[in-house]
Parts: structure tokens; sequence; C-alpha cells
């Protein structure tokens, strides 16, 4: 016989971890437009003799069978590429579950990870998921790393992680190589560097790398390697870490289909190295038309541009850039970056798009013929 049940009954349901109450997801707003420079996103596909091979291999996949656990063969390609071994090398979907996987093996409760804002949020956001605490740091007024900050911030909270970004999200802007050396050699703990737009820099903090100095560099394959899809990511770092990151990884967490995918592309380092080109150049052209623009910008050294406009009303130039089919980044709402907006570099037709908007937006001419044009 069924029990009855009541259709008034209230529903039970499990509470939520405290610390989890106020914490919202991240996201990128995703709202129909005509052009999407808000996400960073190559705006180049892969090549098409990538496809022709990863097509192929996918047919001779055992899909009744689970995949390398150790994606032994993708971190070959890898740390073939960077000039380590694959014992060096740990990969994952996407760097922010490396990330988390750092903050599960160094961090939880008790612990914190200290970051400078402005900065790369899921930076603040993993470790709070995972337990573990954030102590935040102030970059200086011209949002560069403050070494003195860094330097107070260590010793007052012992941080078991300290992340760094650079090129960093959202400035665009790159962290000088000794000054990156001084925070590995003043860390207590780890110091993660984040480069998912390092092949766009000039210098990359894998030069640091070494089992002796406790310091990773995280990459992605979203970026240069027109790969967003695949969600996969990596850090290189020193091998013992590596080793100890097995305890937090779940198993097969890497599928069939990704380490394929993940190995085929380092077979294409000219078309990457290309795509990587043609977006730099992009990004001075880019570069130029804001300043003939008038509009505050920073240095950048990733596939996006930081800027303010006039007047610093960033949501109102966001909102008439959408309403003419243009989608940026708001960032006017980030710690230290009031009235800001981030956009991605993208093809010419695009960028030209985006400038023509921002210049009727602005109620400005557009700039000359050397940048940028309707």
């Amino acid at each position: 016989m069924a029990l009855a049940v009541s259709a008034v009954a209230p529903q039970r349901r499990p509470p939520l971890r405290a610390d989890l109450a106020t914490l919202a997801g991240y996201h990128s707003p995703q709202v129909d437009a005509t052009v999407r420079l808000n996400t960073n996103e190559s705006p180049f596909p892969p090549p098409s003799r990538w496809v022709e091979a990863l097509a192929a291999e996918v047919a001779s996949i055992p899909w009744h069978r689970y995949p390398d656990r150790h994606a032994l063969a993708l971190r070959r390609a890898i740390g073939d590429h960077h000039g380590f071994g694959p014992e060096q090398v740990y990969a994952a979907n996407g760097s922010n579950e490396v990330i988390q996987a750092l903050c599960l093996a160094y961090g939880g409760p008790g612990r914190q990870v200290a970051v400078f804002e402005p900065t790369y949020r899921l930076h603040s956001h993993i470790p709070s998921i995972t337990g573990t605490g954030v102590v935040v740091g102030r970059r200086t007024p011209a949002l560069a790393l403050d070494l003195d900050e860094v330097r107070d911030v260590m010793s007052a909270a012992a941080p078991a992680l300290t992340f760094l970004c650079s090129p960093n999200n959202p400035t665009g802007m790159i962290d000088d190589p000794g000054l990156v050396a001084e925070v590995a050699r003043l860390s207590e703990g780890l110091v993660v560097v984040d480069e998912a737009y390092g092949q766009f820099s000039r210098w990359s903090a894998l030069e640091l790398v070494d089992d002796d100095r406790p310091l990773v560099v995280t990459r992605t394959l979203s970026k240069t390697w027109s790969m967003a899809a695949a969600r996969l990511g990596y850090l290189v770092g020193p091998a013992w870490l590596v080793a100890e990151l097995e305890a937090v990884t779940l198993p097969y967490h890497l599928d069939a289909l990704t380490q394929v995918a993940g190995r085929l592309a380092f077979d294409f380092e000219p078309e990457m190295r290309a795509r990587v080109g043609a977006v730099v150049g992009e990004r001075a052209r880019l570069v130029a038309a804001l300043a003939a623009l008038a509009v505050e910008h920073w240095p950048s050294e990733a596939n996006f541009v930081l800027f303010r406009p006039r007047h610093g009303d960033g949501l109102a130039v966001w909102r008439g850039l959408l309403e003419r089919g243009v989608l940026v980044r708001d960032c006017s709402s980030w710690p230290g970056l009031e009235g800001c907006l981030r956009v991605t570099v993208g093809t010419p037709a695009e960028d030209d798009a985006f400038v023509a908007a921002l210049a009727e937006v602005l109620d400005t001419p557009l700039p000359g013929p050397e940048a940028p044009r309707p």
C-alpha cells in the first residue's frame, strides 16, 4: 500500500555550507550580440589540419575503456613543447581545475591564499569553495604589482599559496621577471603564476620552474590554441608537486577525446604562432584606435585591452555598445576598476565594428586610417 504524501508537506533541504551562503557563481554574461568581444577567446578557429587529424584519431578511441588515468601522452607532448619532462606536467579540465587541485592539495581550512586585486576573480573564488581563506593585497594606482604590498601580505598572513597573474587579467599587464623571482624567494608557501595569456607576452615565468623552487606556471589551450571548447589546461612545476596532486585528482578526470585533442595540438605549433602574431598585430591596431579616441587604456601583453571611457561611466558605455551589437566585458564594479571595460582582440572586422560603435557612443569622430575603420 502506497503511503499518502501531503501536497503541502514542506520540502526538506540539506543546509548549504555556511561559508558558501553568500558566494555567487562566477560567469561572464552571455547575451545576444553580433560582435562578442567579452570572453578573451581566440577570434580564429583551429587549423583545419588539426580538425582532420582529430577526426581520424577519434575513430580509433576505444570508447568502452577508461582513458589513460595519467594522460601520459598528453603530458609528454606538453613537456616537450616547453622543454620539461612529463613528470613536471599536470593536466586537467581547464586551468581553473588546475587551480582547484592546487587549492585542494595545499589550501583548505586554516590555510590562506594571497591575491593582489584587481586580478583574475577565480583566484579568490576557487579557494573560497575549497574552504581556503583569502587575503587580499592591492596593486598600485597604476594597477601594477607592488612588492612592498606583497611583503606586507606575506609577513602578516604567511599564505600557503600566492597567486600572480601575468599577463594579468583584466589589466593585461605583465610582472617583471625579477619581481616574480623575488615573490618566490619571499614566499613560505607555493607561488602560482597564472599565464593563461602567456603566449602573447614577451616573458614567461617558465624559466623559473625547477624542483628546488615551490613555483608553478599554469597555462590553457583555450586562448592561443583556439581550443576553448576542449576545456584543457595544465601546469608546469616541480616533479614532487605534480606527484602530490595525485592525492586530489579524481580517477580518469581527463577524458580520452580531450587528451587526443590536446596532444595533437602541439603538432601544429607554426599555425599557433601565426595566430598569436595576428592577434598581437591586431592588438596594436586596437590600442592605436583607443589612443586616437582619447580613451584611457592600459598597456596589454594579452589578447585583450582594459580601457576607461571618459567621465568614468563604464556601465553606460557598455550598454551603448551592446545597443549597437557589440558585447565587451563590464569591469566597472570590480575592485580598483571603477568605470573600466575590457575588450577582447577580435578579427579586423570585429575590431572595426567595436571602434565605430565606441566612437558613436562617445560622440567622437572616428580615428584616421592607421587605426580600425568602420
